[in-house]
């Protein structure tokens, strides 16, 4: 089973980010899946009772240091180079392209929205069409100014957690939202002591819905209490100005600036992002003044740490022995948001009692390598569906609301 790419710039633009994109995938399946399995709700009585618990415990160490928050900052940048992309093309096109924009955004929102709702409250495609409606503010801004608005985005949670600190937990704009989930599970006969078995042994779809109903609410007030939104701008506008000055297209003449975001992003990620594992399981949270520890190492080494990564795999893309390997990931990125979904069913089928009921049965050291041998089999299937079709499902479906108009969807076989 082979790939090719064709050489030149177009080719070798989308072919990188498609690599990116395919790697993204593999670090948030892993990290949902803390999730799907349940793991992620379980108290310390319940984990200690599995029987991978030793290892389960270093494993979820690793996992917080290095790919909790790293894989959808990685996604994020992406959709920032995404922007430029969309706005440069259907300029030359002729189209207007806020136009264009919008219509994929909006479509993005119902499919989040319908994604978070019906299937799995841990979605982020609403979240990244919300935060992705301001983009086009920022067009005219330089890219000096954009990374100046980057850096003050990053620490900002800073400034938030210490008026919750101040305030000693009074000043919490997520309190609303968790009054309306607390309420919303309490319709639906969910509460803090049967959420777990109400999705591991519930058998039928009703379940699965009605929790995401207060799940909707839970979500987003984790995501404000969390300071996800500015994270998420920040690395939309980082993105930006990597499309902008077209990088990932120019990655041989940006090497040196590749070398140096590596090793800067080493250098403070990987301290940090070790600091902050420890603050984070040192039982100390906020509103206590010592809980600012978390947030301060989260923002000292997701960003960097994700910079670093995307640096080293355009580094790696620069040789040829690796780019051959690389370009294996290229077909599951083409189709990032179809596998991003499926993730999501399969989770689902294999944790919750609709499926498999394997939730809270298992920890990292049953579901990490669970979360990668799926992930290979989205890779083969990728590889294998772009042999006869153009697009992923869901993106020609994307493609096709967002142009209005119907798009051939299978690969023209030329005969001789």
């Amino acid at each position: 089973m082979t790939i090719s790419s064709t050489a030149g710039p177009q080719t070798d633009r989308s072919d990188i980010l498609d690599v990116l994109r395919g790697f993204a995938l593999l670090g948030i399946f892993i990290a949902n899946s803390a999730g799907f399995a349940l793991y992620l709700f379980m108290d310390d009585a319940a984990r200690e009772a599995l029987p991978t618990h030793a290892s389960d415990k270093w494993i979820n160490y690793l996992l917080t240091a290095f790919v909790d928050g790293k894989f959808y900052s990685l996604f994020s940048l992406l959709f920032g180079i995404g922007f430029t992309i969309i706005l440069d093309r259907n300029q030359k096109a002729g189209r207007n392209p806020l136009v264009i924009f919008y219509r994929r955004i909006f479509i993005l929102l119902i499919l989040g929205l319908g994604h978070l709702l019906l299937l799995w409250p841990g979605d982020i495609l609403f979240l990244y069409a919300l935060v992705g409606m301001v983009l086009p503010l920022f067009r005219n801004f330089s890219n000096k100014s954009l990374l100046i608005i980057s850096t003050l985005l990053i620490f900002s949670p800073l400034l938030f957690d210490l008026a919750k600190v101040l305030s000693n937990g009074a000043w919490n704009l997520a309190v609303p939202l968790v009054k309306i989930a607390i309420q919303t599970d309490g319709s639906n006969g969910i509460d803090r002591h049967n959420y777990i078995t109400y999705l591991s042994e519930g058998i039928m779809y009703e379940n699965i819905f009605n929790w995401g109903q207060g799940g909707f609410f839970w979500r987003y007030a984790h995501i404000i209490g969390s300071n996800r939104i500015p994270k998420v701008l920040a690395m939309f506008l980082i993105g930006f100005v990597v499309g902008r000055k077209e990088i990932y297209s120019n990655l041989e003449a940006n090497r040196n600036l590749l070398m140096n975001v590596q090793k800067l992003g080493f250098l403070i990620g990987l301290p940090s992002t070790l600091a902050l594992t420890f603050f984070e399981f040192d039982g100390i949270h906020l509103p206590e003044a010592a809980g600012l520890a978390d947030t301060l190492f989260y923002a000292l080494s997701v960003i960097p740490l994700s910079l670093a990564y995307t640096a080293t795999l355009c580094l790696l893309w620069l040789k040829v022995s690796w780019r051959k390997m690389l370009l294996y990931l290229a077909p599951a990125g083409r189709m990032a948001l179809t596998n991003y979904i499926v993730q999501t069913l399969i989770g689902i089928y294999i944790y919750y009692g609709i499926g498999w009921g394997l939730g809270t049965e298992t920890g990292p050291a049953i579901f990490v390598p669970v979360a990668i041998a799926v992930y290979f089999v989205q890779v083969i299937y990728s590889i294998i569906w772009f042999r006869y079709f153009r697009y992923g499902p869901l993106e020609w479906i994307w493609r096709q609301l967002t142009y209005g108009k119907i798009l051939p969807i299978r690969v023209k076989i030329q005969t001789t």
